[in-house]
């Protein structure tokens, strides 16, 4: 047999994760996604769910904001799927990513392979790196297992072609998650059979979108089975992309700035994604049916857009990659009912597109034919379906290899409930292992009705949102657990993300007046701030840092709080008395230099600004403007004091400042195309 599958290891470089953060996820509970109540000028029957099952924090997950810039040598594991065809790259330890799929008939990179692992902020837990293809499930966002470990193991087709299968537990829509790779001899395409599992017996908000790096060439085509998109501009709307901002949209290359395109395919049309070359060339996707949605993902031509994407690989990069797309879903506007006690699964499909260059890139109707016709050479949407049936046993059966990477023990601890409960097992197939420190309070509530004893000097080993949790928890507050600030403190937080701001009130208060923990006053800072009281938010964390000065999390948090308050002295003399690992903090610099131009420092502003190369800010947010109107406010400061003249729209901004990448500033300009 031609197909292997073995492990390897990989020598990249990458940044330190440095654990997660010791404070819980509340500083984004209040957002609201961006189309909860947007306006639409679509018909009755988009079936788009704009605004369904939006998600408010990564609670109960610890965010994942500790990394810093560096990269050190790296050795890391790989997993490697291989026919006579394809050569397929997995990284176990980075949600399952395919890093790399090569073409090995033509030695050519199918994908965006970034020569580095650098995670920046681009996720729901804050953590992502590019490049390669990810697999999001759960909710809109970049999924939270990206920088974690997947179950891993292996098992077989019936014709004993190897199948590889990694698999996880998500905790906020509490559904499993199972992907079987394989690639059998002679095959031209690699194999993705996805399944996601709903135990529970409500209707459930679901999401899934296979996210997909290919690099941009000035000659990069995006060829989808569609005619239009749908756009989120001032309502969601739907436009051809064949004549966007006076471009062709279907060439990345001459679309301005950051956007998506959500391609609106006929119902019954089949359903691929290809970016070809000149020369019609490159990486195509296809699936069964239930993956409906299409997407490509611009940065744009801009210096925002240049900047995220060297930002994401190593300084002086000049890689240039696009996004394109498939999800169960439309659009990523919202998520889709999914319902109870229902496993929803479908195949996917990569391979080597090789169409004619000249009807790739000329007229668009002729240029889908292209591709639809060249990929049924290579695989037809029936013999899809076909194979999604044949191999439906083997993706409800175990696996027959042993564990080669352990995930979490969240899914062992929720059979654990279910065992309890009288309830069946969640995906039996599966094996989740054993539970481990994180879930140690659990298992003590669930067998002994107490969460045990806990120091406050150390951080919460782990936090739940689950409601059968919340449960237990009630029942150990009237018991064993009366006067447990432990139990208090978890029930305050649950009552913060539901929303329940004076119940989360009272259990912190109690927490904190059983034992004086800064985790308590972190909590009731939040609820202050979620009241627009920001003097008081403000003072409650910095009591609460002040409790645990070397604690990075309470560091940057009390800054961004005492800076929010206009509370900027009292900053930079707190910024004084912090520890040197936390002063040094980017996070931290960034809001002791907004203190400084807030009070008219400039000189100590730029001291800041252009220290060692000029200030980085590892975790700055995709969206983030801060860094780049930081600096417009600094010119704008100097050019008060100097009497002259300031256009803050027209102000040039040094490249490693600018995040705008949604912005038309300094956008190249669209090419004149002339069709063949």
């Amino acid at each position: 047999m031609n197909t292997k599958l073995y492990q390897s290891t990989l020598n990249i470089p990458c940044q330190d994760m440095n654990g997660t953060s010791s404070v819980p996820a509340l500083l984004k509970v209040n957002f609201k996604s961006a189309f909860d109540n947007i306006e639409s000028n679509l018909g009755e029957d988009e079936d788009l769910y704009l605004g369904y099952g939006h998600v408010v924090s990564a609670f109960p997950y610890k965010m994942q904001d500790m990394y810093t810039r560096p990269l050190h040598d790296n050795e890391e594991p790989v997993i490697i799927l291989e026919n006579e065809y394809l050569k397929a790259t997995f990284l176990p330890n980075w949600g399952g990513k395919l890093m790399s799929l090569i073409d090995k008939e033509k030695n050519k990179e199918l994908l965006y392979c970034n020569p580095v692992i650098r995670p920046c902020n681009l996720a729901i837990r804050n953590a992502w790196a590019s490049g390669g293809i990810e697999w999001n499930c759960g909710f809109v966002a970049h999924h939270p297992h990206t920088c974690e470990t997947m179950f891993t193991t292996t098992t077989q087709l019936d014709d004993g072609t190897p199948v590889l299968r990694m698999y996880e537990f998500e905790r906020i829509r509490q559904v499993v998650q199972q992907m079987d790779f394989f690639l059998p001899e002679g095959s031209k395409v690699l194999f993705v059979r996805n399944r996601i599992i709903n135990p529970r017996t409500e209707t459930i908000p679901a999401y899934w979108w296979s996210n997909i790096a290919v690099v941009e060439t000035p000659d990069t085509r995006v060829i989808v089975n569609a005619d239009t998109a749908y756009m989120a501009e001032d309502k969601v709307c739907v436009k051809s992309m064949l004549d966007y901002c006076g471009a062709d949209g279907t060439y990345p290359v001459d679309v301005p700035y950051s956007v998506d395109f959500f391609y609106k395919i006929p119902f019954f049309a089949r359903r691929f994604e290809a970016a070809v070359d000149a020369d019609g060339y490159g990486l195509v996707q296809t699936s069964t049916h239930r993956l409906r949605g299409r997407k490509l993902f611009c940065w744009g031509q801009n210096p925002g857009g240049d900047r995220w994407q060297e930002f994401l690989t190593f300084d002086g990069s000049t890689d240039r990659y696009i996004e394109i797309q498939a999800g169960l879903g439309r659009t990523q506007y919202g998520c889709i009912p999914m319902p109870p006690e229902t496993t929803w699964e479908w195949l996917e499909a990569y391979g080597a597109m090789n169409a004619d260059g000249d009807i790739a890139h000329g007229e668009w109707q002729a240029a889908k034919a292209e591709v639809a016709k060249k990929l049924d050479q290579m695989i037809t949407a029936e013999r899809m379906e076909e194979l999604l049936d044949e191999t439906r046993p083997m993706a409800k059966a175990k696996a027959t290899g042993k564990l080669l990477f352990k995930g979490s023990g969240w899914g062992a601890l929720e059979n654990m409930l279910r065992q309890k409960d009288g309830r069946r097992l969640m995906a039996a197939h599966l094996d989740f292992g054993a539970v481990d420190e994180e879930q140690a309070a659990w298992v003590s509530l669930l067998e002994k009705g107490t969460v045990g004893e806990h120091n406050p000097d150390e951080i919460p080993a782990s936090w739940m949102l689950q409601e059968g949790w919340t449960d237990l928890l009630k029942e150990a507050i009237k018991g064993a657990d009366a006067n447990n600030w432990y139990a208090y403190l978890q029930l305050g937080m649950i009552s913060f993300i539901n929303g329940n701001f004076d119940d989360a009130k009272r259990y912190l208060d109690r927490s904190y007046e059983l034992c004086k923990s800064p985790w308590a006053l972190y909590g009731l800072a939040h609820i202050n701030r979620q009241q627009k009281d920001l003097v008081a938010a403000a003072n409650l964390c910095e009591q609460a840092y002040r409790m645990k000065m070397e604690d990075i999390s309470l560091g940057k948090e009390v800054m961004e709080l005492l800076t929010d308050a206009d509370m900027n002295k009292e900053a930079l003399e707190l910024a004084e008395q912090m520890p040197a690992k936390v002063r040094e903090i980017g996070r931290v610099k960034i809001y002791i230099l907004k203190a400084y131009i807030r009070l008219g420092n400039i000189q100590k502003a730029e001291e800041l600004f252009y220290a060692d190369g000029g200030l980085v800010l590892p975790d700055v947010r995709e969206g983030e403007r801060l860094v780049t109107e930081l600096y417009l406010d600094l010119l704008e400061l100097k050019a008060k004091e100097s009497g002259e003249p300031y256009d803050r729209s027209t102000a040039k901004v040094p490249p490693q400042f600018d995040y705008r990448q949604t912005d038309r500033v300094g956008a190249r300009p669209a090419r004149k195309r002339v069709r063949k």
